[in-house]
């Protein structure tokens, strides 16, 4: 999962050294944390959440094998 959102951020950005993308696994659910530069926050956004929304889900149609909910959390990178 965390190489799907990799990829996908990677395509839609114009700083791609700049994606950082981690995964933590908690009880329930496992999360993928799209870090992006500050620059590239409205490309993977998109208008009133459109690509976010698309990204998510991607992730969830790949998901479906795993046994615990994914989540795709998209953070802005402080540098």
């Amino acid at each position: 999962m965390k190489e799907l959102v990799e990829i996908i951020a990677k395509s839609l950005v114009e700083n791609p050294d700049k994606v950082v993308v981690t995964r933590k696994e908690e009880d329930r659910a496992i999360i993928i944390e799209l870090k992006v530069a500050q620059s590239d926050m409205g490309k993977v956004i998109g208008k009133q959440g459109r690509i976010a929304k698309a990204i998510r889900s991607v992730v969830k149609a790949a998901s479906t094998k795993e046994t615990k909910r994914v989540l795709v959390d998209i953070v802005q990178d402080e540098g």
